[in-house]
């Protein structure tokens, strides 16, 4: 059984860590790999993996991660680079204590100090890249420093999707896409959902923190330009990373618009919400790493509209398991929406056909793949108990049930 430490610059709830948990737990389930998770502060994602049985410590070191943010000054980022390669030596002795085999950095910070604990540890790191690594997201400089670095001290990827895979300029190096599986409640039955509304009754749900690259406001201006407005839009999010201001441009938006937007803030579990949604739509202005949120309005029995290019349009079959457009086009947006609000038997089909599509993001499916993968790196090392059969780590894999 392959021992593998993942490691986590920050507790929050946000997209990567929640995504994490839902791998480490699958892979517990499937008893090939013994996990541990590691974060450098406490939060509420340390009592989470605590409460699903995983083993997870604190490595509790002051390092205030958001120090380093896109947008932050040259001499802050050195001082924040410098404290993760401090904090990395530390880690190091960790993984050591835990004997683990590898090490899977989660985040662009947490392989800073992941290239300090893997060397004085003396295992192979790998990065698990959940963001594009792309300069439309992080900016030319950031973008070429950290795929230089990944080049340099990573031992090989995993993407949460081919389009943030093709960001990594990963070389020779092996790499896999393993989507960030959603956990499907095994129990709910889509028959106990309400039948799609009448046009005029339509409710529209956008899921994901309130965030200017979100792209709420297109969403907004395209619902007023509809034919028939929605009902009732519920935005689901609270705001994070000191984005409190664009929840009170989007508040004034909906009052000069005219719109029905209720705004809920931040909640624990969508699918409530999702599940009383006739229509979900994913509106990112810039290309989405995945697009979590699309498989699980699908599954919650959502027509859904997404936002492409990136990971919205792996998920998503144009006019089969739903619609697609171009990110930040706000009439293309309004042509959509009036596309499946004045036609509740065409989301009825799309709704069905989605529900289908989720199922092929299953965490069991990715779990698999990772663990696939991880093992490869135990073999290199001579310390996993079973032998490497092929002696060949392939370059890119993708998750084969999709």
């Amino acid at each position: 059984m392959t021992k593998a430490l993942f490691l986590a610059h920050t507790a929050a709830p946000s997209g990567a860590e929640l995504a994490t948990m839902r791998l480490l737990s699958a892979l517990r389930e499937l008893g090939r790999t013994e996990v541990t998770a590691i974060f450098t502060e406490d939060g509420p994602m340390v009592e989470r993996m605590r409460a699903r049985g995983i083993e997870t410590r604190v490595l509790r070191s002051g390092f205030d991660s958001r120090a380093m943010t896109i947008g932050s000054g040259p001499l802050r980022l050195l001082a924040g680079f410098l404290a993760l390669l401090r904090l990395g030596w530390t880690l190091g002795a960790t993984a050591k204590q835990v004997r683990a085999e590898v090490l899977v950095a989660e985040s662009s910070k947490a392989l800073v100090m992941g290239a300090v604990a893997a060397r004085r540890a003396g295992i192979p790191l790998v990065w698990q890249v959940h963001d594009r690594i792309a300069v439309d997201y992080f900016g030319r400089v950031p973008t070429l420093v950290l795929q230089a670095l990944g080049r340099l001290v990573a031992r090989g990827y995993i993407a949460n999707s081919k389009t943030t895979l093709a960001t990594l300029r990963a070389g020779c190096s092996p790499a896999i896409v393993a989507y960030p599986g959603v956990e499907f409640d095994t129990d709910a039955d889509p028959r106990q959902r309400a039948d799609q509304r009448m046009p005029e009754e339509t409710v529209v749900a956008v899921v994901g923190r309130l965030s200017p690259w979100k792209g709420q406001d297109v969403l907004l201006r395209a619902a007023a330009a509809a034919k028939v407005r929605p009902h009732r839009i519920f935005l689901v999010g609270g705001t994070f990373f000191d984005e409190e201001p664009y929840r009170a441009e989007l508040e004034r938006l909906a009052r000069d618009l005219a719109l029905p937007v209720t705004f809920t803030g931040h909640v624990e579990d969508p699918n409530t919400h999702l599940r009383d949604a006739d229509i979900l739509v994913h509106c990112s202005v810039l290309p989405e790493p995945f697009g979590q949120v699309v498989v699980e309005g699908m599954h919650a029995g959502c027509a859904v509209i997404a936002a492409g290019p990136g990971g919205p349009a792996e998920i998503v079959e144009p006019g089969v398991s739903g619609l697609l457009v171009d990110g930040g086009d706000a009439h293309q947006l309004t042509a959509a929406l009036d596309t499946l609000i004045e036609d509740p038997a065409l989301r009825t089909r799309l709704a069905a056909a989605g529900r289908v599509r989720a199922r092929h993001f299953d965490i069991e499916a990715s779990a698999h793949t990772v663990a696939d993968f991880l093992d490869t790196f135990a073999r290199r090392t001579g310390t996993a108990k079973h032998p490497d059969p092929g002696g060949q780590t392939p370059r890119v894999e993708r998750n084969p049930h999709v």
